[in-house]
């Protein structure tokens, strides 16, 4: 409208906030003048926002309902995937019993994380859903073998003019749909003539002891954003000496393996886990905080070390140790087998069953 055109503009920023209540009058004036309207009264038919697999309440689903009313107990497909609607909440954690047309909810009860974007429409029946979530895995598996490439002749001969032709083969484990494919997208456009990048896996959740075997079985490297590997899946990479990458920071990832690929990796800060403990107990102490009673279960906790929070593979904190004690007398370290209080500086919302991390940073000369 500011240059003579029929479309509003409005200048915001989502750091300050700044603009951000006048695009939302309109938006809605916007679709005043537009007439738009939705039946909420015929089933529910929407997009999938987001998901993400959490370990105490299964995989959950962030929906936008664009037409009809979402109902606790329908039937939902989405994509490969199905379930019952178990539970639905709003954006702030409010529990739903129904979502309406332009309603965002966070949904409960699929069996699978769907990707981003795919549509979702409710079923009459548990056993239409499921008939037609294995005919959509079928395809999506036909069309992944099918796209497969295959070495020829013509590939044969460029790789032997090249003279040096590499593959490296990548699984990616993060903890929301939209991050795998973002990763997924961007470490697949470094991919040159001379070095080909291979995503052999991808999905949402921890790093497990499968994904582990797998990138055994194919000489690959686990990239891992926000999610952390269990236990059994790390001493199974120790064994196997299978490179396990952690970020918080996609562009990090990103970048190191650009360097990896271009032979240009000098020495630099690697991540050591030296210990970790878990959560046994929790006490919250007026005018100290919450204090963690936990059993030191590999290595040893040093209170002068960083060290992460780690709630089902989710690292949820990553900061300094506030003080650790032994019984009532403050300790310097707290090996492994021996019980231990531990608080954290600037954090006390710790839960029973959580894992404390220590680790350091050494320089050392990287390998990919």
């Amino acid at each position: 409208e500011d240059w003579g055109g029929k479309y509003q503009c409005e200048h915001i920023s989502a750091k300050t906030g700044v603009g951000v209540e006048n695009l939302l009058e309109k938006v809605l004036l916007e679709a005043d003048i537009l007439e738009l309207k939705a039946n909420s009264k015929k089933k529910a038919v929407g997009t999938i926002i987001e998901a993400s697999l959490d370990k105490g309440r299964g995989f959950v689903t962030t929906v936008l309902v664009q037409s009809g009313t979402l109902h606790i107990g329908d039937v939902m497909l989405a994509g490969q995937h199905f379930g019952k609607v178990k539970a639905m909440f709003d954006h702030l954690g409010h529990k739903l019993h129904t979502a309406g047309p332009s309603t965002p909810a966070l949904v409960l009860g699929l069996d699978g994380a769907p990707q981003a974007g795919d549509k979702f429409n409710i079923m009459d029946t548990d056993r239409e859903a499921r008939e037609i979530a294995t005919k959509r895995g079928q395809l999506l598996r036909e069309q992944a073998i099918r796209t497969r490439k295959h070495i020829t002749l013509d590939e044969i001969g460029r790789r032997l003019a090249i003279g040096n032709f590499k593959q490296l083969n990548i699984i990616v484990k993060a903890d929301f749909d939209g991050s795998v494919e973002a990763l997924s997208d961007s470490l697949l456009k470094l991919s040159t003539p001379e070095v080909q990048v291979a995503i052999i896996h991808k999905a949402v959740g921890q790093i497990s002891e499968s994904d582990v075997l797998l990138a055994s079985a194919s000489d690959a490297i686990i990239v891992g954003f926000q999610v952390r590997p269990s236990l059994s899946a790390r001493k199974i990479a120790d064994q196997e000496q299978i490179e396990i990458r952690l970020y918080s920071i996609i562009y990090d990832a990103i970048n190191e393996v650009k360097d990896a690929m271009e032979g240009m990796l000098a020495p630099t800060l690697e991540e050591v886990i030296i210990g970790s403990a878990e959560v046994r107990e929790v006490f919250k102490i007026s005018k100290i905080g919450t204090i963690a009673g936990c059993m030191v279960s590999e290595g040893v906790i040093k209170r002068n070390q960083q060290v992460r929070l780690v709630r089902d593979g989710i690292v949820v904190f990553t900061g300094q140790i506030d003080a650790l004690k032994r019984f009532k007398d403050d300790a310097s370290e707290v090996k492994n087998g021996f019980e231990c209080g531990i608080s954290l500086k600037g954090y006390n919302d710790i839960e029973i069953g959580d894992n404390i991390e220590s680790f350091e940073n050494k320089e050392i000369k990287r390998k990919l």
